[in-house]
């Protein structure tokens, strides 16, 4: 069978979370954390090493909490996202607070993924469906000798990604006949109100989003070539940084965008149409923790996932 790699992106701040981290928060009735539910799938599916992208802060917690545990289960390696890691001739400007974005998070992990790569983000919960339709493609069809780069992502419908807590952020696709990825728009303050969808564009105004469109969750079946173009396309995103912007992401979505509209990648969207769910804010903790709660009684899981 194909080598395949999960990379999970850990090292966001998580500040609208509050109350702690929230990648490491329990959510499970044996301290079970979102992240344990993630692999436990991928490694059903068919995924055999775990690569998890962290804050050198955040280590020391990671392998207490999940890290140490996993590896008894799975080959599992640690990259660092740095808000310093930068090319050369680059600095952090005075002021900024965090890392650079998920483009930044996966290149980090150039050095130890060496095989087709799934990406997946710590904090949300995207269920089986998923995890096995994007190995099938990954083992199946995926190949580096295409004359594009071949991707592919899990398409989850956008009325089954919201938070009853408030707004969320979705990569909003737009799909093609043949079933790849037109293009991905990042969109914000996405909220459903009395059946009514409502969001925003990166300047704040109003857009038009539907209920059954498909959105991206930053779980993206990808090749070791990919991190070539991350790696060519930050310093140009680096320059392109206005003077006095503290807060600009170099974003996996928008980098993938890039590459379709260039004509050099070409993105398979596999829809699901599982529930995702998630701890954007802290009142979420509840019902997430409800729900891992419903999916054990109904047989999903185990009660003990790795015993």
């Amino acid at each position: 069978m194909k080598d395949t790699t999960l990379v999970i992106m850990a090292a966001g701040i998580g500040s609208r979370f509050g109350g702690g981290i929230k990648q490491l928060t329990p959510m499970g009735p044996n301290g079970e954390i979102i992240m344990d539910y993630s692999i436990y799938d991928a490694m059903q599916a068919g995924f055999n090493k775990v690569v998890f992208i962290l804050r050198r802060d955040l280590e020391k917690d990671f392998r207490e909490i999940i890290g140490s545990r996993i590896e008894k289960v799975i080959p599992c390696a640690y990259a660092f996202q740095e808000m310093d890691d930068l090319p050369a001739g680059f600095a952090v400007p005075a002021g900024r607070k965090k890392p650079w974005g998920t483009g930044q998070a996966v290149l980090a992990a150039k050095n130890l993924v060496h095989e087709p790569f799934l990406v997946i983000n710590a904090d949300d919960y995207y269920g089986k469906e998923a995890f096995g339709k994007v190995h099938d493609y990954m083992a199946n069809e995926m190949s580096e000798s295409k004359p594009y780069l071949d991707m592919c992502m899990a398409g989850f419908i956008l009325k089954n990604t919201l938070s009853d807590n408030g707004t969320v952020t979705r990569g909003v696709c737009e799909v093609n006949p043949d079933g790849t990825l037109a293009r991905v728009t990042e969109t914000y303050d996405v909220r459903m109100t009395d059946g009514k969808m409502s969001a925003k564009d990166a300047e704040g105004n109003p857009v038009t989003v539907r209920a059954d469109q498909h959105v991206s969750m930053n779980m993206w079946g990808l090749t070791p070539a990919f991190f070539d173009v991350l790696e060519a396309g930050f310093p140009k995103f680096l320059e392109n940084v206005p003077a006095g912007d503290l807060k600009a992401e170099y974003l996996l979505p928008s980098v993938i965008d890039e590459q379709i509209r260039g004509g050099k990648a070409k993105v398979r969207v596999l829809e699901t149409r599982d529930k995702w769910f998630g701890v954007t804010y802290q009142e979420d903790k509840a019902s997430v923790t409800a729900a891992f709660a419903r999916l054990i009684a109904d047989g999903v899981y185990p009660e003990k996932l790795y015993s």
